[in-house]
């Protein structure tokens, strides 16, 4: 393999950047347009983010065996190019007085699906294009990316929002999948063969070969259940620290800003400091100190009052799961990378993919209903609880599935 393929993965990870940047800075306008467009009800606006998740996750499910047997990079643009024309028929629905609720139902079903495809393909294509040896790296620098996107889009997408309205802010984000597009055709380095498809394939099990082959090693089962425990407890935490620190205790909006802006600081940190702790004490460790640090320290949340010293709590508790996960991301993403063939890359992702997509707003469900019927703090105490359970779900043995897990460490 030439040293042509950096000048491709700074190809790829420009067109990353734009799309992630994008994404960012449209986050919140699809629920916007709803409300102040359109005036949709609370429950409907729930429901557009239900079916963003539930129902793209089905869509998208008999999509993983067809990208695993074709060439990644075609699928990728394909995708941009999909959400480039479903979230850029929002605003020019709206300038033509056609747009609807149920228009925004189907963007946000479109763009989701897209989103799990150009990731299922995504993942693999950077795999074939990247040498075992700076995966790790590679990872790294779209760790970073993605906090980096998540800290200043959402701001920007605000400003934006409030000068140039939702449905205007939303051309910048279908601007961002176009450019994506266009840098991802000017890769230069061929993609190698996909893999055959079995000459004895059924439907069932190619829609399974995902999670079948996740399961069946034992690192990578344990980190998806990790993940699981992990993701559907964040997502779970997010409202209802909202509702916590702005009524329960009193803080006003700015400080509940302070918070969470130090939480985006702190993931740029952690996944800054995965390179260099990786060389000092070897990927395998990186992986279980990230893992173990960002599930202990949500139960400082409940214990804070309202007082500066819970602001002090608050806003550690958020720096410290965040620098953790920002350590373990890229540490994890190049664990299932080099423990995954090529064969099965597109739909392990996928199915990781899906899961979160339907653990996750069960999770947020389960809690709301448990801080409705007692308190956010009762339910955030909870939540805490639960997270320690995902300690032990971590790849503590080496010794076990060596010959397939030593690539944890990128050699």
């Amino acid at each position: 393999m030439t040293e042509a393929w950096r000048a491709d993965l700074r190809r790829r990870w420009a067109a990353f950047a734009a799309g992630e940047l994008g994404s960012a800075l449209g986050y919140s306008a699809l629920p916007i347009v709803a409300v102040l467009v359109l005036g949709v009800s609370d429950f409907q606006v729930s429901l557009l983010t239900v079916l963003a998740g539930v129902v793209s996750a089905a869509v998208a499910l008999p999509l993983g065996p067809w990208i695993e047997h074709h060439r990644k990079l075609p699928v990728m643009v394909a995708a941009d190019l999909v959400r480039f024309v479903a979230v850029g028929s929002v605003p020019a629905a709206a300038v033509a007085g056609m747009l609807t609720y149920w228009h925004l139902c189907v963007v946000a079903v479109i763009q989701m699906a897209a989103r799990l495809a150009f990731d299922s393909a995504g993942v693999a294509q950077l795999r074939t294009l990247v040498p075992a040896a700076h995966r790790a790296e590679a990872n790294g620098r779209f760790e970073t990316t993605v906090w980096t996107a998540n800290a200043a889009g959402p701001p920007v997408g605000g400003v934006l929002i409030s000068l140039l309205g939702a449905t205007t802010t939303m051309v910048f984000d279908a601007i961002s999948f176009l450019v994506s597009a266009l840098i991802l055709r000017g890769l230069r380095e061929p993609e190698p063969a996909p893999p055959p498809r079995s000459a004895e394939h059924h439907w069932l099990r190619e829609l399974t070969a995902g999670w079948r082959h996740l399961l069946g090693h034992r690192g990578l089962a344990l980190l998806f259940w990790n993940s699981m425990i992990f993701g559907g407890c964040i997502m779970a935490l997010m409202p209802l620290l909202t509702v916590f620190v702005l009524r329960d205790l009193g803080f006003p909006a700015w400080q509940y800003g302070l918070i969470t802006g130090v939480a985006a600081v702190a993931g740029i940190l952690g996944s800054l400091l995965a390179k260099p702790i990786a060389r000092r004490i070897g990927a395998h460790r990186l992986l279980l100190l990230g893992g173990v640090g960002r599930n202990l320290w949500l139960g400082l949340i409940p214990l804070a009052p309202a007082a500066p010293i819970g602001l002090v709590l608050l806003t550690a508790a958020e720096f410290l799961m965040v620098l953790f996960a920002g350590m373990f991301s890229p540490t994890f993403a190049t664990y299932r990378m080099n423990a995954t063939d090529d064969a099965h890359m597109s739909r392990v992702v996928l199915a990781w993919s899906i899961t979160n997509k339907v653990v996750q707003p069960l999770c947020i469900a389960a809690a709301g209903a448990l801080a409705a019927v007692t308190s956010a703090r009762t339910a955030l105490t909870v939540l805490a609880a639960v997270l320690l359970t995902g300690i032990p779900l971590l790849p503590w043995r080496t010794t076990q599935d060596a010959g397939r897990d030593r690539g944890v460490s990128g050699r």
